[in-house]
């Protein structure tokens, strides 16, 4: 059974001025984050810079968040790639003490076949000790998850208990919604589908702007998956021009530094990414002033 429902927070990774991880913010935001609506944090994924953190800092971050969570929501943990037997080997070796369950994103570059990422998940998730999430983002992997291999790996892995739908193709996760088995989920990957996933039948989001914005995000899906349409999606249309502006210079550019004009964060990314230009530092504050989030 699928416990990751509501709002995710995909967590962003907080740096000081000199790039070196800024626990102390780590730990108010993860804080901010629980007493403003979050159901569940998505931990050391794309939005957390994690490919650019130590494993040193990986393991300090993980223990930080289970230390500030106290059991009080599930927290699921990113661990993939594009080496099966890696991430086999980091499932079967690693410290998961008091994580909930396991995001796995689709192997990137080396572009698998169907069968392939069938062969992957389905092995990824016979040596996992966790529930397993799938993460289809073809935009960042280079190959997409088709639906019909989403359903099978659903059909054939009961420990995979939802995928993270970030292919941006509403048809497909439609086909999944469909076809898939009872007790798998589709989760959004999109804050700007959500509305429309959730209608169609999705039952949460890992969201990029609920680190900034989680107690306005989260009323949204509340008052959606309560049945009322109209106040969802008045909230919707209020945030499409900030949704927008979050991936104009890339992701997690975009959340932080919303984050900083809120005064929680260092506008501070780790390279090869780089701060937003001030052209769009100037629309995102001139949009959250206007929306009176600022």
């Amino acid at each position: 059974m699928n416990i990751f429902r509501g709002l995710g927070i995909a967590l962003i990774t907080p740096f000081k001025p000199d790039f070196s991880v800024d626990y102390d913010a780590l730990g108010r935001l993860v804080d901010y984050q629980i007493e403003n609506g979050a159901d569940f944090l998505c931990i050391l994924a794309t939005t957390g810079e994690t490919p650019c953190l130590t494993k040193e800092e990986k393991s300090n971050i993980k223990n930080l968040v289970v230390e500030h969570v106290k059991g009080r929501i599930p927290i699921v943990i990113g661990c993939g790639g594009n080496n099966t037997a890696a991430v086999i080997e980091e499932l079967q070796n690693g410290d998961f003490s008091g994580i909930d369950g396991i995001l796995s994103v689709c192997p990137y570059y080396n572009k698998p076949s169907q069968e392939g990422l069938y062969q992957h998940f389905k092995a990824i998730a016979e040596a996992s000790p966790l529930p397993v999430i799938l993460y289809n983002v073809p935009g960042r992997t280079g190959v997409n998850l088709q639906a019909q291999t989403t359903v099978r790996i659903a059909n054939d892995c009961p420990n995979v208990v939802a995928i993270k739908e970030a292919s941006g193709n509403l048809e497909q996760i439609d086909e999944i919604l469909k076809n898939k088995p009872v007790g798998f989920d589709v989760i959004s990957g999109d804050d700007g589908l959500t509305f429309q996933m959730i209608a169609c039948g999705a039952v949460g989001v890992i969201s990029v702007i609920g680190n900034a914005l989680p107690k306005e995000f989260s009323k949204m899906l509340r008052y959606e998956m309560n049945g009322e349409m109209a106040p969802a999606l008045r909230i919707h249309h209020t945030f499409t021009e900030l949704f927008k502006l979050l991936f104009v210079d890339g992701n997690p550019a975009g959340v932080k530094c919303i984050l900083h004009e809120m005064g929680m964060v260092h506008n501070v990314l780790r390279l090869p990414l780089v701060p937003t230009r001030v052209s769009t530092v100037q629309r995102i504050s001139d949009c959250m002033k206007e929306l009176k989030l600022l």
